[in-house]
């Protein structure tokens, strides 16, 4: 496809380039302070409730701006939106690592989450655009996925070598020079060729209450952890947040403005399915990475460094299930591989959660994080891959930030939910019987939102659906299965 057109190759592989060192940073970020936070909170003095949000700062701003992120990509350019992203991302992380006090963290770190809301959409957007269909689009995002699935997993390895090794402050300066090295690359790359025409002003409205909502939504869920899910409190914030979402959708059906997200967009049975298994997912991943790395620490009494370790086998797992993906998909259709990662994803949490207190590395991780890791990486190049195809080239943007936007809203929400329901397993029991038990349930919980995930993608998303995959050249010997 490109090979005969030299300008399109490089630029292609400038865009290929920058957007899997993007996407690395975006998902190191995601798990790089999961192993460090008990250092993080002596260090500042954070409280036992403060300190999460040194995870929720970044989580919120990230998953509530993602949508406008998406839009401004499309309409303002990919290129731009993804060199200011990484700009402000690594002016933060560099202020953070800096920081003096709980109050500076926690905003460096929602910063860190307005930067990654402009870069990911329009590096993904960048890539849907780049490579359309064929044997370079199955290419692209395996790698994209690879490195998406990599950073989150050797977020915790770096995380914990160096909390233990350097200080907790260069989990944070650590993602300076990452920055620094996608800004060069994406610097390279020539500036979109927008569409032109009279543009119609853009929906400001309904930014604000989709920001609002998801933003209100998320801080909800995540202070269940210590408010409970009957207070006040919590039911008055998610009762806002169901009104201010749903002022949104009537505004986006009104609006004689350029809408946010056309709602149209979800009467593809595609792309909504894939953006349910991805919130499936990105809740059932972020819960087991949290109490794995807990019960690792606070019932094998392991360190951080030894901590962060003992997760490369997971992350070889999925850097294994994204190369599989890629040789699979010119055989397979996407959905087909969707199920068959999301079940092998699911069997090895529901491994996870048969955690012991007499446990071991070998007799209780090591096995599952093999399994987690494979089925994990070989679901993400197909859900990312059936979300944005057929997608119009104007809306690219707002279809990646929707699914990026499924990702972060899911592990907030499934997080939040699943540390409720083992936090109620120990009932306050400070023992270490008391926690086993607690995270064990909460892997075992994650395990059932992947059987969720595997149904939906049975269901929702039409046995058709390969637009990735249609224009994949195929020879006698080489044809699709669903």
């Amino acid at each position: 496809m490109f090979e005969k057109y030299p300008e399109t190759l490089a630029r292609s592989q400038l865009v290929l380039a920058a957007v899997a060192v993007t996407q690395f940073l975006v998902s190191l970020d995601l798990s790089v302070v999961n192993v460090g936070l008990p250092r993080i909170a002596d260090g500042l003095g954070f409280d036992a409730v403060g300190s999460t949000w040194v995870i929720h700062a970044y989580a919120l701003t990230f998953g509530g701006l993602l949508l406008l992120g998406g839009k401004l990509a499309d309409r303002y350019g990919r290129r731009r939106l993804l060199l200011t992203g990484l700009i402000v991302f690594g002016i933060a992380s560099v202020a953070g690592g800096f920081a003096m006090n709980p109050m500076q963290l926690v905003v460096a770190r929602a910063i860190q989450g307005v930067g990654a809301a402009a870069m990911a959409p329009a590096a993904l957007a960048l890539l849907s655009t780049t490579f359309p269909a064929g044997r370079e689009r199955v290419k692209a995002f395996g790698i994209w996925s690879a490195m998406n699935a990599a950073g989150g997993a050797f977020g915790v390895v770096i995380g914990g070598v160096l909390t233990e090794y350097a200080g907790w402050r260069w989990v944070m300066f650590v993602n300076a020079p990452i920055a620094a090295i996608a800004l060069a690359v994406a610097t390279g790359i020539p500036a979109d060729r927008l569409t032109g025409g009279r543009r119609r002003s853009p929906d400001v409205l309904g930014a604000v209450l989709a920001t609002a909502g998801m933003m209100t939504l998320v801080y909800g869920i995540v202070r269940t952890d210590a408010v409970g899910w009957a207070s006040t409190s919590t039911v008055a914030t998610l009762t806002a947040a169901a009104v201010l979402l749903s002022a949104f959708v009537l505004v986006e059906k009104t609006t004689r403005n350029e809408p946010l997200v056309r709602l149209g967009i979800f009467g593809h049975r595609s792309v909504t399915g894939a953006n349910i298994f991805n919130l499936l997912l990105g809740g059932a991943m972020a819960s087991a990475f949290y109490f794995a790395s807990l019960y690792a620490q606070r019932v094998l009494g392991e360190g951080p460094a030894v901590t962060g370790l003992e997760f490369l086998p997971l992350a070889l797992g999925v850097i294994v299930g994204s190369v599989l993906a890629v040789r699979l998909g010119y055989r397979y259709a996407p959905r087909t591989l969707m199920v068959i990662g999301g079940g092998l994803t699911a069997l090895g949490l529901a491994w996870f959660g048969r955690i012991s207190v007499d446990g071991s590395f070998l007799a209780d991780i090591l096995g599952p994080a093999i399994v987690t890791g494979v089925g994990f990486g070989l679901a993400l190049a197909p859900v990312v891959s059936v979300a944005t195809a057929g997608v119009a080239a104007d809306e690219s943007g707002t279809a990646s930030a929707l699914l990026n936007s499924s990702r972060q809203i899911g592990a907030a929400l499934g997080l939040a939910a699943l540390g409720t329901l083992a936090a109620s397993r120990t009932g306050g029991d400070p023992s270490v019987d008391a926690a086993n038990a607690g995270y064990g349930l909460g892997l075992t919980a994650a395990a059932a939102l992947l059987v969720v995930a595997v149904l939906v993608a049975l269901t929702v998303i039409p046995r058709g659906a390969q637009a990735t995959h249609r224009d994949v050249d195929e020879s006698p010997t080489v044809q699709r299965k669903e």
